[in-house]
C-alpha cells in the first residue's frame, strides 16, 4: 500500500458533480501540484477537512476546471492515509482530464473497492463495517439502509467484542495458571468459566438468528405470482411495481418465463415473481415456462394466487391451488374487481385462503392486499438498527463460532480435560476473528473486496 491511488467516486454518467477521490503517502503533494486555490494557500498548509476554491489544471498545465478541494490527512481519514477530494462539474471529460493529470503525476487508477480496503488493513474499521459500506451502497429500502448504516457504526462488532473477551479470558486464564504455576493465580477450573461460556453461545445464536430476517431486508421475500392463463398476473406485478414492467396482453400464455422485481409492500421487501400461466402446456416453450413456474413456487416464501373475479372459477384455478404446498403463506388476490363479480364470498371462502379483491388495472384493492401481507409478516416492519446479519459469511461464521462454544460446554459436563476444551474455545475465537477481520486470510479479503465499486 506505499503507493497513491486514484477513482472517480461518483461513477461515469453525467451529473452536477462529480468526485475524485486520491488516497496515499503522495496523494496531498500530488493534488498540490495540479490544484491552485485562490486564497494563495498551498493544499500542503491547508487545514483538514476545510474546502478550498480554486483552479485545477491539466497534464499540460491547462485549466481544466474551477472547484473545491479537501484534504484530510493520515490517520484521521476514510482510508487511514492521506487523502485529497477534487469536488468537480460532473462532466465525464473534466473528470476524465483530471485523472489524467494524475495519472502524470505517478498516481494509478484505484481497483474496486481499494479505498474501503486500505481503510481495513489500516485499522480505521473492521470486517463487518467494511462490508456494510457496500450494503449501503446497494440498499433497495429504508430499512435496509439503516441496518447497513447501523452496522457501519460498529453494531456487530459491539455484540461480538464482550463475546470475543470473555473467551479470551477463559484462554489467558488457562495458559497463565501453566506458564506461571508459582504466581498468585486462581487455580484454573473450567466449571467457573461455564456461564461466561454459556452466555456466549447464546449471544451468538441470537446474532445467528437474525440472518434470516437480515436475508429478507437484502434480497426480499421470494413472491411466486400465480395463477392460470390470462388472470392479469402481469397486470397486479405492473400495479405493485408502478410501472410496466412485464408485457402485458389480452392472450393467454403471454408470458413464456419468469419475470422478477423488488417492492416494498406492506413495510416488507417482496422479490415479485411474476410466471408463466399453469396448464397444460401447448409447446415446448411454455412447458419450460410452466417448469420454471413450478420452481417459482417451491422456493417462495409468498405465493400471490391470482383468479380472475370476473369468471367462475373452474379446474384450471383449482389445479394451481393444489400446487402450492402446504404451509406456504399465500394470499389469494381476486382480480379485475373493476368489472362486475362472478364469485361469492362464500365460495371465495371456500378456498382456505385469506383474499382480497383487486383491480391492477385501477389500482382499486391494492391497500387491502397491502394491509394483509402486513399482517402475514408484522416483524419486517420493525425498523432495524443494524443488528440484522444479511451477510452469509459472517452469518457462516458465526454459526461455526456458536458450534464450538457448544462443544466446550458439552465438553465440560462431560469431564473432558481442559487442553482440549480450549481447542474449541480456539476454533470460536477463530471464526469471530474471521468475522470481523482478525484473521482473515489474504485471498478472502481480495474477493470480499471485489463486490465494491471502484471509488469506494
Amino acid at each position: 500500500m506505499t503507493d497513491t491511488i486514484t477513482a472517480v467516486a461518483t461513477g461515469a454518467a453525467l451529473s452536477a458533480i462529480g468526485i475524485i477521490r486520491i488516497s496515499g503517502g503522495e496523494a496531498i503533494a500530488v493534488a498540490d501540484k495540479i490544484f491552485r486555490p485562490v486564497c494563495g494557500i498551498r493544499l500542503c498548509d491547508a487545514e483538514n477537512r476545510r474546502m478550498y476554491y480554486g483552479e485545477l489544471t491539466g497534464a499540460d498545465g491547462g485549466l481544466i476546471d474551477i472547484c473545491l478541494c479537501t484534504i484530510s490527512r493520515g490517520p484521521d481519514s476514510y482510508t487511514g492515509e492521506n487523502t485529497a477530494e477534487f469536488h468537480c462539474h460532473g462532466s465525464p471529460v473534466v473528470l476524465s482530464e483530471v485523472l489524467r493529470a494524475l495519472f502524470s503525476h505517478g498516481v494509478r487508477q484505484a481497483l474496486a473497492g481499494e479505498f474501503t480496503k486500505r481503510a481495513f488493513l489500516n485499522g480505521r474499521m473492521d470486517l463487518t463495517q467494511a462490508e456494510a459500506v457496500i450494503d449501503l451502497i446497494e440498499s433497495e429500502t429504508a430499512y435496509a439502509a439503516q441496518n447497513a448504516a447501523g452496522q457501519l457504526r460498529g453494531v456487530v462488532t459491539d455484540k461480538l467484542a464482550p463475546v470475543y473477551s470473555s473467551l479470551l479470558d477463559v484462554i489467558a486464564h488457562f495458559h497463565v495458571v501453566i506458564d506461571y504455576p508459582d504466581e498468585d493465580v486462581d487455580e484454573f477450573e473450567m466449571q467457573s468459566h461455564l456461564s461466561a461460556l454459556i452466555g456466549a453461545e447464546e449471544e451468538l445464536r441470537r446474532l445467528l438468528s437474525t440472518h434470516e430476517r437480515g436475508m429478507v431486508l437484502r434480497d426480499g421475500i421470494p413472491t411466486a405470482i400465480i395463477g392460470r392463463p390470462n388472470t392479469g398476473k402481469s397486470s397486479l406485478l405492473n400495479a405493485l411495481l408502478g410501472y410496466d414492467r412485464a408485457i402485458v396482453t389480452h392472450l393467454p400464455g403471454t408470458t413464456r418465463d419468469t419475470v422478477e422485481e423488488k417492492a416494498l409492500i406492506g413495510g416488507v421487501t417482496l422479490r415479485l415473481i411474476d410466471t408463466a400461466g399453469l396448464r397444460k402446456a401447448g409447446d415446448v416453450v411454455e412447458s419450460l415456462g410452466i417448469e420454471r413456474t413450478r420452481a417459482a413456487i417451491r422456493g417462495a416464501g409468498l405465493v400471490i394466487l391470482v383468479l380472475d373475479g370476473s369468471e367462475v372459477l373452474c379446474d384450471e384455478d383449482y389445479d394451481v391451488l393444489r400446487s402450492i404446498p402446504p404451509g406456504l403463506p399465500c394470499i389469494a388476490a381476486v382480480n379485475k374487481y373493476d368489472l362486475p363479480p362472478v364469485q361469492s364470498e362464500d365460495e371465495l371462502s371456500n378456498l382456505g385462503l385469506e383474499y382480497c379483491r383487486v383491480s391492477a388495472l385501477t389500482g382499486e384493492g391494492l391497500d387491502n392486499l397491502d394491509a394483509m401481507i402486513r399482517k402475514m409478516f408484522p416483524e419486517s416492519g420493525t425498523p432495524p438498527t443494524g443488528e440484522l446479519i444479511t451477510n452469509a459469511r459472517q452469518a457462516e461464521a458465526i454459526s461455526r463460532a456458536a458450534d464450538s462454544v457448544g462443544y466446550a460446554i458439552a465438553a465440560i459436563g462431560a469431564s473432558v480435560t481442559p487442553d482440549a476444551i480450549l481447542t474449541d474455545i480456539e476454533s470460536a475465537l477463530t471464526a469471530i476473528g474471521e468475522l470481523t477481520g482478525k484473521t482473515m486470510r489474504e485471498d478472502v479479503v481480495t474477493r470480499i473486496f471485489e463486490r465494491f465499486c471502484v471509488g469506494k
